[in-house]
């Protein structure tokens, strides 16, 4: 591998490549030879069929004239990283494979850099938010949402604690297969599905206030000049909206949405450290679920468990659990590195003390 690559030239490189952006010599013209041959009628209901697919055009409805497709929202997305893999990205020569030890080594800070974080080591962390629970209460919103779509369809919901549990925790996949058998066939739980994400983002414009204590948070790193970014698997357009509307888009220097095309929870993470310019294990992650924690840490980065959406007996992994922001200072930030400096964990010689000497036993004779 080249010496002079780097990725601090463009983080945003390491997206998915739009096909538009693929090399010319791709066969362009075989497959514009292969649609104009589509004269039938059947070949032209064909042809409409493969451009909906391709737009996600199923006639569900949209927000805002943009159309809503069933992603990840409802879904319960892979950890990711177990071993340390990382995602693939596409290069002019060829795929690039992205990984955990890849990221911590080439995203080193220069020797400026060095000193300039020697002077002050708070800029030479990243701090990533996950959007659900952490930077909007979005568990009153998914009920709702799932309480809409019920009325709409003319059903009703159990009020049992374990059904409204897995409404919020569990994959609209799961919840409508087992707990609200409503449909059984495939097309008619698409169009719920559908209806569902396009529920949520109707009410998801709709938020005007962040989580207790999150201003202020911003604010304090802010000051300390540390870079932040968001994750989700909302919709770009819609994740900046919700921004603008809670007043926090100033905030964050990086977004990560379903754009980006990551396949997992950590593969978010990565990315947004990517975006930061700041190597996995110097980042912290702010998440309110047991499974973001765990993949934090597949990607060497520490982790700060919000107590809420679940108990704290559930975010026993974290490095730190706090019931709300206004806990957090940045001196927590410079615990959770320190005892991390260049000889952590190195191996050390063990000093073993010499056991003193026995003492003989003699049997005085006295005459």
């Amino acid at each position: 591998m080249e010496r002079g690559f780097t990725f601090r030239t463009s983080p945003s490189s390491l997206l998915p490549l739009t096909p538009t952006s693929f090399p010319p010599q791709l066969p362009s013209k075989l497959r514009l030879s292969r649609l104009r041959g589509l004269s039938s009628t059947a070949g032209r209901l064909n042809r409409n069929l493969v451009i909906s697919k391709a737009f996600d055009s199923d006639g569900n409805g949209s927000v805002d004239g943009f159309q809503i497709k069933p992603n990840k929202i409802f879904m319960e997305e892979a950890i990711g990283a177990e071993y340390g893999e990382g995602f693939e990205t596409f290069r002019p020569d060829g795929p690039l494979k992205v990984d955990v030890d890849f990221l911590n080594e080439r995203l080193q800070a220069g020797f400026l850099q060095r000193i300039r974080y020697a002077m002050k080591p708070d800029e030479a962390y990243g701090l990533i938010f996950s959007w659900d629970n952490v930077v909007a209460d979005t568990r009153a919103l998914k009920l709702h949402t799932w309480k809409q779509l019920a009325s709409e369809e003319g059903k009703e919901i159990p009020e049992s604690d374990n059904v409204q549990r897995l409404l919020l925790h569990a994959g609209a996949d799961h919840v409508l297969d087992k707990v609200l058998p409503w449909e059984k066939e495939q097309s008619e739980l698409d169009r719920l599905k559908s209806r569902l994400s396009q529920l949520y983002c109707d009410n998801l414009l709709k938020l005007s206030e962040p989580m207790e204590g999150l201003k202020e948070w911003l604010d304090a790193v802010s000051t300390a000049r540390i870079p932040c970014a968001i994750v989700s698997s909302l919709d770009r357009r819609i994740m900046v909206e919700a921004l603008d509307r809670l007043g926090l888009k100033k905030y964050f220097q990086a977004i990560v949405t379903e754009e980006d095309g990551m396949e997992s929870i950590a593969h978010r993470f990565l990315s947004a450290a990517v975006k930061l310019d700041r190597k996995p294990s110097k980042c912290v992650v702010f998440e309110d679920d047991p499974r973001g924690i765990t993949a934090a840490h597949n990607c060497t980065m520490m982790a700060i468990g919000l107590i809420g959406a679940h108990p704290a007996y559930d975010l026993v992994q974290a490095d730190l659990a706090v019931g709300n922001f206004n806990e957090l200072s940045v001196i927590n930030l410079r615990r959770l590195f320190g005892g991390k400096g260049s000889t952590f964990m190195d191996l050390q010689k063990q000093v073993v003390d010499k056991a003193p000497r026995r003492r003989k036993l003699r049997v005085d004779t006295i005459f």
